[in-house]
């Protein structure tokens, strides 16, 4: 592996982690934890999903977290959406980027929102026309869910994500990013994929997203990384999870991962002290709720050398 200049860790715990939790966190305590996100130095957070209050009451305020996350400088505000709807609400909001998740796994995409994959790849030429149309220089990002297997589906075979990534990418993706949605990858299956898929996409393979349901998270990190990825999906306090994985754990945990790529000498543009402040502060508001991670439990080891810092990091 050639050095990477910078990892950027995309903080998605306000999206991802929280729709995991029946609790509402008030938009006050929302508003403090993107706060503290960006003043520990993260420069790419997850606000929410434009998603209806119905189904997902715990987003609701998205577009609020929104709006106050476009006054940080520096930051890119991300969101998550389902369909073209959603994506409209994006738009609307000055998001400077949407997320569309597309399944790779026939039975998960029908659970999850209710279309088949090749249903999906239409609603992303439907939402980039729509972009285009309305002049928003907003990324659309496509990631690719269930990508290294289903606990609905089982085996998900690689041949198919290839099949859907070359799909989304001419129906107008911007970039794409892999997601081991229910934690069923390992290191050598992360590395096989994530290669075979920078030969169709290139450098519009962006990110991996992966869930540490079964203890493998941090190594299929490493192993995303060996292959030249620099950008990763993290919870704070690795909450979050997938309805359709029963007994996930949730996601990666971002003190983790930065700790990870600091013990490498990798900048990340992140103040570690001050992030795991602020798991603390957030593990108040979530008392009760199982959180996961190790850096915050075993603390820094003395032999840590202090990590480089480089400022204004973003995707």
């Amino acid at each position: 592996m050639s050095a990477p200049q910078g990892i950027v860790v995309r903080e998605v715990g306000l999206r991802d982690g929280l729709q995991s939790i029946a609790r509402v966190l008030p938009t006050d305590q929302k508003l403090a934890w993107l706060r503290g996100a960006y003043d520990a130095g993260l420069r790419e957070i997850e606000v929410g999903s434009f998603v209806p209050a119905r189904l997902l009451p715990q987003l609701a305020d998205t577009a609020q977290l929104v709006a106050f996350a476009r006054t940080l400088p520096g930051l890119l505000t991300s969101v998550l959406v389902p369909n073209l709807k959603g994506a409209q609400s994006a738009l609307e909001s000055g998001a400077d980027l949407m997320l569309l998740p597309i399944s790779a796994s026939h039975a998960h995409s029908l659970a999850n929102l209710r279309k088949t994959p090749d249903e999906v790849v239409a609603e992303v030429a439907r939402i980039r026309a729509e972009r285009d149309a309305s002049g928003s220089r907003c990324v659309l990002e496509v990631g690719m869910s269930t990508a290294f297997g289903c606990t609905l589906q089982g085996h998900v075979d690689p041949q198919e994500v290839l099949r859907l990534i070359t799909a989304v990418l001419d129906a107008g993706a911007d970039q794409v990013s892999l997601a081991d949605t229910v934690g069923y990858a390992d290191p050598r299956q992360v590395r096989d994929l994530f290669e075979r898929t920078f030969k169709i996409a290139g450098d519009r393979l962006t990110c991996g997203h992966f869930h540490d349901t079964r203890g493998l998270g941090m190594a299929n990190v490493m192993a995303a990384l060996d292959t030249g990825i620099t950008r990763f999906d993290a919870c704070l306090a690795g909450i979050g999870g997938c309805p359709h994985a029963p007994g996930a754990s949730g996601n990666v945990a971002t003190e983790d991962v930065v700790y990870l790529m600091h013990s490498m000498g990798l900048a990340t543009g992140v103040d570690l002290d001050a992030l795991l402040l602020l798991r603390k502060k957030v593990t108040g508001w979530l008392e009760g709720e199982t959180l996961h991670g190790s850096i915050w439990r075993a603390g820094l080891p003395k032999t840590m050398l202090a990590p480089p810092h480089r400022e204004g990091v973003s995707a």
